[in-house]
């Protein structure tokens, strides 16, 4: 039931993916009136899987991608389903599907459309349409105030632009699509197969191949072992030869996996050089070297900036204090139990816009975006970790809600 003295807006949602589906939940449940713009034919956003990714520059250098999931077709959850879902919509074992503690991503994907249908979100949802554009609509007040020309375009009609106007937009955009990439002396003219593992689904066109990989996380560890069954040789390349017992044993069991240290540079007769003066002639090199925040569509005039992927200043990491709350963004936090805090973000953002909800003044907001780079700094934090929670902040999603209006 909403109270009769909230505030209805026009709210515009920027991507159907996890973030997108419970911030338009949460919004119309406040009663604001919401559009949906999904660039795919479905809900899911990264979890939707693409096989096909022919068309995608391989090392995702164009500023606006063809391909938006990064996922690989073994990839599971690493996180048990426990803790996946949403508070009121719990991720549930259903007789028929993949019933494993730590399933796979399809099985995501059809919680997500669960999701979808159970709350009847769909039907505000425009499939096939890409945002072009978002800029403030010309007016002397700030936040509250704004409101904010959207441009839009369907796939079905590409010569017709759509321009709405918004009293708020949403950004639920994610940030696993536009990969992040080293700088590698020589990398530009190394001439062999080079791709970053946004692109990467299956490991059959690596077979009887040398191959390097970058970067030993999770999915440089996880790719690596997929591309031993088929490869000649798999090099892991990585910053810090200080690895895990763990991946110390994996590595000790397949002679055709080698631990490396960082790449000095590439050469044009495909050799790879090691910070070490050791070297090796690849086939292949496999970038597993994370993602970058990009809003290419974004346009608030400088107000909101992307600094090594400091996206900011973003109040708790969600509000531009001279934007707020007419511009949010939902879903910029890595290293969180993702769902419940995109949940918390989504409430907070629907009552803020009805009423129900302040924000504190924009210069406290301000001092505490300070004091969070200030803490970052002093822990020798890279600016690029900005948005990192775990290990850092303890941060209780349901603190968002703490401010109530007087």
């Amino acid at each position: 039931m909403v109270s009769p003295l909230s505030l209805s807006k026009n709210v515009c949602v920027i991507g159907a993916g996890p973030s997108g589906l419970v911030a338009a939940r949460e919004l119309r449940k406040e009663g604001h009136n919401v559009v949906v713009l999904e660039q795919r034919w479905d809900v899911g956003g990264q979890w939707l899987y693409e096989p096909n990714v022919e068309g995608e520059d391989p090392l995702g250098k164009k500023k606006v991608l063809q391909v938006h999931s990064s996922i690989y077709s073994s990839l599971r959850l690493i996180s048990p389903r426990e803790i996946m879902g949403f508070t009121d919509f719990p991720f549930l074992v259903k007789k028929g599907r993949d019933t494993r503690r730590f399933p796979g991503h399809r099985e995501l994907w059809l919680y997500l459309k669960d999701f979808c249908e159970h709350f009847g979100l769909r039907e505000m949802i425009r499939f096939n349409t890409s945002v072009e554009c978002v800029r403030m609509v010309e007016h002397d007040g700030v936040g509250r105030d704004l409101r904010w020309m959207v441009k839009s375009k369907e796939k079905s009609k590409e010569e017709t632009v759509v321009e709405e106007v918004f009293d708020a937009v949403v950004v639920a955009t994610g940030h696993y699509s536009h990969p992040r990439l080293p700088a590698i002396k020589g990398m530009d003219t190394w001439k062999r197969k080079q791709l970053h593992s946004h692109i990467y689904r299956v490991p059959e066109p690596f077979r009887n191949e040398i191959v390097v990989v970058v970067g030993n996380s999770l999915s440089g560890q996880d790719i690596s072992m997929e591309l031993v069954e088929v490869a000649k040789e798999v090099h892991l390349s990585a910053k810090s030869l200080n690895i895990t017992e763990g991946l110390s044993k994996v590595i000790s069991k397949h002679d055709n996996l080698h631990l490396r240290p960082q790449i000095e540079a590439l050469q044009e007769d495909g050799r790879v050089l090691f910070v070490d003066g050791s070297w090796l002639i690849a086939d292949a090199i496999l970038h597993c070297t994370g993602y970058s925040y990009t809003f290419p569509f974004l346009d608030t005039k400088g107000r909101v900036a992307v600094d090594d992927d400091r996206v900011g200043p973003l109040y708790e990491h969600t509000f531009p204090p001279s934007l707020a709350p007419s511009l949010s963004f939902v879903g910029i936090p890595r290293k969180i139990i993702g769902f419940p805090f995109f949940e918390a973000q989504a409430k907070w953002i629907a009552q803020l816009l009805s009423g129900k909800r302040r924000l504190p003044p924009r210069d406290e907001m301000m001092r505490s975006i300070e004091e969070l780079y200030r803490s970052r700094d002093a822990a020798s934090i890279p600016k690029h970790y900005t948005h990192d929670i775990a290990d850092f902040e303890v941060l209780d999603p349901l603190d968002f809600l703490t401010v109530p209006l007087d």
